[in-house]
């Protein structure tokens, strides 16, 4: 239902917006002397440029759907050797006790325990096209057990705002945009991304146990968010000894080794289990296609809707009156040209990485606010974009509270990015 009010709401904001700029250009004399803003000839096209936005985005919604057939088609194909070949199994066993505790309505040892931290694992790599299959893949096995098959179960609330909080271990695509831009030291960002993104998870998590009625204070949880952060505070000290280029050869070795490494093992594992490596992969493999094709009516209602709403002039709009109001209250404003990259990212991940790349082109990619665009791009999540594939995928209808747990998980990686960045790198 949430969804349901957000689809509807960027084409009405969107049409008031669009209507409001082609009045203002009619009368752009009168609101230039009484509120100073200025309309031009481009206000006169909006319309035009809002309606071609619903091919354009069309079209992108294809071509992603395209894109991820070959993706989904070889992670569903290596999901199935590491299913058949005991691996999810033992994933499983390891993250039973803590997952046991934050999903009380999935069977112990359940294959959905294992899908769910292998995607999780990929998004802490920044290995994007490979978490979404992996992703879908663990929303199939908990829509298995979901007794109501229209409406979003607890456990698929609780993986999909965890999933969307994005932990990120190692931000390498935002490092690589950073280079293409010349800055000094691309990982630069990359213990505010780390950190930004563990604040992101942890709200999320706290949100979304407190509907579900989750005791966070179970010595299990504790023992193992405990370990967490001891982990995370260990994996920044290590980085934080080392150099540019050493911190850059460190990060892009550890997320690539890693992913082969779980592939290799993956295979190790069905050949001890005596199983045809080539056929289980085959066999997973095909529902590749079918997965792809089914969500792309999903992709293009939201990104359409997306696309309509920026078009529109309503995102700049909205930044815009953030700017006025944190002027009024004596807020430091200097974050304000950074935060069309923060609205955008839970829309559109491509929308998102030009303005990013758009912000450091203008500011520098070593200012505070090119620093800051490239924070926001690495710690916070497509929500909605993911809502839409992950939901869709299983044709979930009613989403329950996920879009408001999901925000608030965006919010908190958001405000927790502009502290961080004011603390690194603000002079």
């Amino acid at each position: 239902m949430a969804l349901n009010y957000i689809w509807i709401g960027f084409f009405l904001v969107a049409f008031v917006v669009g209507l409001l700029r082609v009045i203002g250009y009619y009368y752009r004399d009168f609101f230039a002397e009484t509120f100073q803003v200025i309309f031009n000839e481009t206000d006169l096209f909006i319309f035009r440029d809002m309606f071609q936005s619903t091919f354009d985005m069309a079209e992108t919604s294809v071509s992603i759907a395209i894109t991820l057939i070959g993706v989904m088609t070889l992670w569903l194909g290596i999901m199935n050797i590491a299913e058949k070949g005991g691996a999810v199994g033992i994933l499983s066993r390891l993250v039973n006790p803590f997952f046991g505790k934050l999903f009380p309505g999935i069977p112990k040892n359940h294959p959905a325990f294992g899908s769910m931290m292998m995607n999780i694992s990929a998004n802490m790599l920044s290995l994007d096209n490979a978490a979404t299959p992996l992703g879908i893949k663990a929303m199939e096995e908990l829509q298995e057990i979901n007794p109501d098959k229209e409406t979003a179960s607890n456990a698929q609330i609780m993986f999909l705002v965890l999933n969307t909080s994005g932990l990120t271990v190692i931000p390498v695509t935002v490092m690589a945009y950073r280079t293409a831009e010349g800055a000094a030291n691309p990982a630069d960002i990359f213990i505010p991304i780390l950190l930004a993104t563990f604040f992101s998870t942890l709200a999320g998590l706290i949100a979304v146990a407190i509907k579900q009625k989750i005791n966070l204070f179970d010595k299990t949880i504790l023992a193992y968010l405990g370990g967490g952060t001891f982990l995370v505070a260990g994996i920044i000290y290590l980085l934080s000894q080392m150099d540019q280029k050493r911190l850059e050869v460190v990060t892009t070795f550890a997320s690539t080794f890693i992913i082969m490494g779980v592939i290799t093992s993956f295979i190790i594992l069905g050949i001890r289990s005596k199983i045809n490596i080539y056929e289980t992969f085959i066999d997973g493999a095909k529902e590749g296609f079918k997965v792809a094709v089914m969500i792309i009516p999903y992709l293009v209602a939201m990104l359409v809707g997306i696309g309509v709403f920026r078009a529109s002039g309503a995102m700049d709009l909205v930044i815009s009156l953030l700017a006025e109001l944190f002027g009024l209250l004596g807020i430091n404003t200097d974050f304000v040209p950074a935060l069309p990259t923060a609205f955008m990212k839970p829309l559109s991940g491509s929308g998102a990485r030009g303005l990013m790349i758009e912000t450091m082109q203008n500011y520098g990619a070593d200012s505070f606010v090119g620093r800051l665009a490239s924070t926001f791009q690495g710690s916070t999540e497509t929500t909605f974009y993911t809502l839409a594939v992950y939901y869709g995928a299983v044709n979930i209808k009613k989403t329950r509270y996920t879009v408001g747990a999901g925000l608030i998980a965006d919010l908190a990686g958001v405000v927790a990015a502009i502290f961080i960045c004011y603390l690194f790198f603000y002079h």
